[in-house]
């Protein structure tokens, strides 16, 4: 599968909505056991989770369980880490690599090896440790910010004061040779334009997709991490001129092209196949 663009949230408790959101069209569906469910409800959500992952779905299911030094954490792994729907865990709250390796090591015998995990970093130790977390377990997929609660963490007052931690965790990650994190959620879900707008910062900053919690949130989403004709029309033109001749040259337009160039004009016309 190609990286995805979005991760749509849905609450464990209310089975209605993930099936609405496993026919929503998003990358990734991920099942809240956390933030999204009344802590009375956290025996159902859980039970409802994992009936849903009996089988496997069209569209990859992840469980978002509870905080890994809480009460809830310890069962929601026993409930759903090996069953068959399992794509990946998401692990909240993350501040540093032993709870990675822990989690791995808990998990790997269920089906002989861990599942996908990905951590959300969302305190300030958690950016701090965003290198070691990121290389922390080979059974680690990923990780991303959760601004909820970092903004809360950190005492930020308005949204620029999360772009350095969001920078940290990107470098983290591309030096971990993970995958572009996806942003963190955009939680008004009737400000599509203050979305859009949110997007193309994230994507200047070297994010890659987002997480959503309303399928209407999707096709922003995708429109803004999509490339554009001009730049796959670039793209096309580098690429063409690479193959024509090797090594670094300039384009009719001025542009240099080199190595770091072409390799980026590929990922633009890797993921304008998506369209």
């Amino acid at each position: 599968m190609t990286t995805p663009l979005t991760w749509l949230y849905a609450p464990g408790d209310r089975p209605h909505v993930v099936a609405k959101a496993l026919a929503a069209g998003a990358d990734v569906v991920v099942v809240d056991l956390e933030d999204a469910v009344a802590p009375d409800r956290k025996a159902y959500a859980r039970d409802a989770t994992a009936e849903l992952l009996t089988t496997r779905h069209p569209v990859p299911v992840h469980v978002r369980v509870n905080a890994l030094d809480g009460p809830f954490a310890g069962a929601d792994l026993r409930a759903v880490a090996a069953l068959p729907g399992l794509s990946g865990l998401r692990l909240p709250k993350v501040a540093g690599p032993g709870q990675i390796t822990a989690i791995a090591e808990r998990t790997a015998p269920a089906a002989g090896g861990a599942p996908a995990l990905h951590a959300l970093l969302e305190c300030a130790l958690g950016i701090e440790h965003a290198y070691a977390i990121a290389t922390a377990h080979p059974s680690l997929r990923g990780i991303s910010l959760g601004e909820s609660d970092l903004r809360a963490d950190l005492g930020v007052r308005d949204d620029a004061g999360l772009d350095w931690s969001r920078s940290r965790v990107i470098v983290a990650a591309r030096a971990a040779n993970l995958p572009p994190p996806p942003q963190s959620v955009h939680p008004d879900i009737r400000d599509l334009a203050g979305l859009a707008a949110s997007c193309a910062h994230g994507r200047t900053l070297g994010f890659l997709g987002r997480a959503a919690i309303h399928p209407r949130q999707l096709p922003v989403i995708e429109r803004a991490y999509l490339p554009a004709p001009q730049e796959i029309e670039k793209a096309e033109t580098i690429v063409k001129a690479a193959t024509r001749e090797q090594g670094a040259q300039a384009l009719p337009d001025g542009s240099f092209v080199d190595a770091a160039v072409v390799a980026a004009a590929r990922r633009t016309l890797s993921l304008a196949r998506r369209r």
